[in-house]
């Protein structure tokens, strides 16, 4: 296969992550008249690591992170974005580590790419750590925008697991929002870093719809 025909075929390959829609807002019937795919999600943890980094002055190499975020959905182009409810994380992590060797074995970059993918998932580098704190932030803030919406019927969720029974019982008597929910239960991915948490805090304490 010669460097033109490696270009169009991962080309092809990452392009259907503009198509596949993340199925955690799928699991919850979100109400969108278009819900965010993949490729969408990519974009904006990009974005947001922008302006963190711009707003709280990390000392980090910030291309090395947006390079990390461009291919850290790589592997939903074979296995799909999957979920707590379908998989161990353990077994994803195995299943998608597997699907990266197979999409980037004719590239000449490939194992660069295949490095980073897995530094991001060790989440041991300041780089990587920063990064899956963009891509969780990012899922988090999605959520608010959506609840600000008004876009989840929170009588469809009573049959489903994506929080306890109890947790949606309080939602509909009004104690909490989804949101909130989801929010909050997100806190402990952030510990290690008070500048995320200050966001996520902001965000859940103020109305984020420009």
């Amino acid at each position: 296969m010669n460097k033109a025909q490696n270009v169009i075929k991962f080309y092809n390959t990452t392009n259907t992550l503009k198509t596949l829609i993340r199925k955690g807002w799928l699991n919850w019937h979100v109400k969108a008249e278009r819900v965010e795919s993949v490729a969408e999600h990519v974009y904006a943890t990009q974005m947001l690591a922008l302006a963190m980094y711009s707003e709280y002055k990390y000392e980090l190499d910030i291309q090395k992170v947006l390079y990390m975020l461009a291919i850290h959905e790589l592997e939903e182009t074979i296995i799909g974005d999957l979920t707590f409810k379908d998989i161990s994380k353990e077994e994803k992590e195995k299943i998608g580590h597997e699907a990266v060797e197979n999409i980037l074995k004719d590239l000449l970059s490939g194992e660069e790419i295949k490095k980073l993918i897995f530094e991001f998932d060790a989440k041991e580098t300041k780089e990587a750590l920063f990064a899956y704190h963009c891509d969780k932030l990012e899922c988090d803030l999605q959520c608010k925008l959506y609840d600000e919406a008004n876009l989840v019927d929170l009588n469809d969720q009573l049959e489903s697991d994506n929080h306890n029974k109890n947790t949606i019982e309080r939602m509909k008597k009004g104690e909490i929002t989804w949101s909130y929910a989801w929010m909050n239960h997100d806190r402990p991915y952030f510990e290690k870093d008070q500048n995320f948490l200050e966001v996520l805090d902001y965000a859940i304490e103020n109305k984020i719809t420009n």
